[in-house]
């Protein structure tokens, strides 16, 4: 199949549907456009049976969305927007092969900074690099509660047509976006904060205003350590995102949660390796050390 921006129907598929998913798959379900998204469980009954109900701080709405689990997946999607955790990102990938092709254009807003590596070695598609700043999570089956007003989703790559048409999904939306020219550096200014106040909220098992209240000093420290990574491993010069974080950090909402806290909050497996495990510092990888013992 070949794809073709101007297609009255584009088929997208919202693969996991927590936080991130839910909230983007409600988005696009909301707007009109195409879209089937992928969950299980109860999460999944409850959003067949009732729709995707969104939770912001000052409003309260939802939409219907045609959900699925992979064993009913069927037909062709022009675009994929993996949501999943990390570690199931290539298992997500894998289970759509049959519904992609390489015309598809695919993308992750899993935590991490090689997720479009992950993809390409998968699949034969196009793939973009992505990142996502939201702060949202699954409050109860076919619930998704968004905390703040933080939102922008970051994609880019070589392939400027593919990066027009997931802009359109994006506009169509009215979310925000940004196709940032240099995707790597933008995915290591999401990883510097994601990585050390998921590190750190999940450590002393407290929230992320708690952490810029009580241990800003470590934070600061973590956070230096990981813009000396990038720069050390990537050539990519982060500094002054250390600043930025602390200050994003003093904005969002005083009992704003990361998912790894709540991942070890709720005994379920985490992101430690990709998020902690992965910076090769000496601060890191003792809280890393630490957490290992307690996943």
């Amino acid at each position: 199949m070949i794809l073709n921006k101007k297609k009255s129907i584009m088929r997208i598929a919202i693969v996991g549907l927590g936080g991130v998913g839910g909230y983007l798959a409600a988005s696009f379900a909301k707007s009109g456009l195409d879209v089937v998204g992928f969950a299980r469980g109860a999460h999944l009954k409850a959003i067949q049976k009732d729709g995707i109900r969104i939770k912001e701080d000052e409003k309260e709405w939802s939409t219907p969305l045609h959900v699925k689990n992979f064993d009913e997946a069927e037909g062709y999607f022009d675009v994929v927007m993996f949501c999943t955790k990390s570690y199931d990102l290539a298992d997500a990938c894998k289970a759509l092969q049959k519904h992609i092709d390489a015309n598809s254009i695919l993308l992750s807003f899993s935590n991490g900074v090689n997720n479009g590596d992950i993809l390409r070695e998968c699949c034969d598609a196009r793939v973009l690099d992505a990142c996502i700043y939201i702060l949202a999570h699954r409050e109860a089956p076919g619930v998704i509660r968004k905390k703040g007003k933080v939102f922008a989703a970051l994609f880019g790559g070589e392939d400027v047509e593919a990066v027009q048409t997931v802009a359109g999904i994006f506009e169509r939306a009215s979310l925000r976006y940004k196709t940032p020219q240099n995707i790597k550096e933008a995915l290591y200014k999401k990883y510097i904060f994601i990585a050390a106040f998921a590190t750190l909220t999940a450590y002393y098992n407290t929230t992320i205003g708690a952490i810029y209240e009580k241990h800003y000093d470590e934070a600061k420290k973590l956070l230096t350590e990981i813009a000396e990574f990038a720069k050390e491993k990537e050539g990519i010069d982060i500094f002054d995102e250390v600043q930025k974080s602390l200050a994003t950090a003093s904005k969002v909402p005083y009992d704003s949660s990361t998912s790894m806290y709540l991942d070890f909050k709720n005994g379920k497996k985490t992101e430690l390796e990709n998020l902690s495990g992965y910076v090769q510092k000496p601060f890191m990888q003792k809280l890393y050390n630490e957490l290992k013992k307690r996943a």
